[in-house]
């Protein structure tokens, strides 16, 4: 099993909304991506997405692009990212990472050799954009033999049907993505965002989480009344644009603390 149950359970006994932060592999830097993960936990994350550098990220807008762009100037790919998942397990055995990114880059070295590598490395779960759950069965169940969640998206646009292939096929929790169109786009109306939710546990058992436009601490908290999970991927990425050299690693512990304690308050 991995390590995503658990820390859901214990922040529930906790009365606490899990904080999921986003940050893309290789940027700014090689050397930036282990001390960022770091600095996401210190400043209170339970659970680590890490992008896998794609040239052509179709659900991200601007921001995420322009992180997968610097990454892959200095050639990061997906066995960098398992390197780096080993890296920050030496010194860190219990936050979840959950591997996001695109088809493309696990078609290319298969998906058995993905799921073996991702395990051996420590990782705990996929978040795969382009893979829907309706052709994701048996890939899902090898990630579940292995140990590891398949995590799918969820849409305002999803049908029942697809709700429902979610629950059937989905593991770790579920992703629901508060607006329609790319990452870091609009505002969110947590009105609507409590209506959908209500709407996808009535077939879904996994804690649900919200991204998509959770951009400071107020909006965190509102999501945080209705979601299990607040996600927060391009504010963290601007964090990191916008800090000065040898900075960023403070700036992402210092933004993400602030988001705790908004959850926290």
């Amino acid at each position: 099993m991995s390590r995503i149950a658990p820390t859901f359970a214990r922040l529930k006994e906790q009365n606490k909304t899990a904080l999921v932060t986003f940050i893309t592999a290789g940027d700014p830097g090689p050397d930036a991506t282990v001390p960022l993960m770091h600095a996401l936990v210190e400043g209170g994350a339970d659970v680590l997405e890490l992008g896998v550098p794609f040239s052509d990220p179709m659900a991200e807008g601007p921001v995420i692009q322009r992180a997968c762009e610097r990454a892959l100037k200095f050639n990061i790919g997906i066995h960098d990212v398992f390197a780096y998942v080993r890296e920050f397990r030496l010194t860190n055995p219990t936050t979840p990472v959950v591997l996001m990114g695109y088809a493309n880059p696990i078609e290319r070295i298969g998906g058995a050799a993905f799921i073996a590598a991702a395990r051996d490395a420590g990782a705990d779960g996929a978040i795969v954009v382009d893979y829907p759950p309706e052709e994701c069965e048996e890939f899902s169940a090898d990630m579940r033999a292995a140990g590891l969640d398949m995590i799918f998206l969820l849409s305002p646009t999803s049908t029942e049907e697809r709700i429902a292939q979610v629950a059937k096929v989905g593991g770790g929790f579920s992703y629901y993505v508060s607006l329609k169109g790319v990452t870091g786009a609009g505002n969110i109306d947590t009105q609507q965002v409590a209506e959908r939710l209500a709407a996808i546990r009535q077939h879904v058992s996994l804690p649900v989480g919200v991204g998509f436009g959770i951009r400071d601490g107020a909006t965190a908290r509102a999501v945080a009344e209705v979601a299990d999970a607040v996600v927060i991927g391009s504010r963290i990425i601007q964090e990191i644009e916008n800090a000065p050299p040898g900075g960023a690693v403070e700036a992402v512990r210092s933004f993400t603390a602030g988001i705790r304690a908004a959850l926290d308050a």
